[in-house]
Parts: C-alpha cells; sequence; structure tokens
C-alpha cells in the first residue's frame, strides 16, 4: 500500500468516527430532552393533565343510563 492511499483510508476512518460521535451525542441530548420532558410531567402541579396523557382513553365517555 502506497502512502497516499494509507493516509486516505486513515482520514476516511476518523470522518466515519467523528461523523458517529455527532450522531451519538444528538442521539443523547434528545433523550436527555425526553426524560426532561417525563420528569416535568411527572413532578408537575398538573396531575389530571399526566393521567390523561397516561391513560387517554379514561374519562372520555360518561354513561347516563340508568
Amino acid at each position: 500500500m502506497d502512502v497516499a492511499l494509507a493516509s486516505m483510508v486513515l482520514s476516511q476512518g476518523q470522518v466515519q468516527q467523528q461523523a458517529s460521535l455527532s450522531v451519538m451525542k444528538k442521539a443523547m441530548d434528545q433523550a436527555e430532552g425526553n426524560a426532561d420532558f417525563v420528569n416535568e410531567m411527572l413532578n408537575g402541579s398538573n396531575v389530571q393533565m399526566s393521567q390523561q396523557v397516561a391513560q387517554p382513553h379514561l374519562g372520555g365517555n360518561v354513561d347516563i343510563k340508568g
């Protein structure tokens, strides 16, 4: 293998590694944002809203038949 080819292969490997790390950081940031949102919903004062989000099928209908 000549020096130019080896240099090019090494450079491509470094670019791929940097791209992978960038994607991983974005995924971690998004996961952290999701966790913050869930914590805010669970610890917030609006418990009814968090219950509605958790179980959206409950409380939508009222049976008025006697």
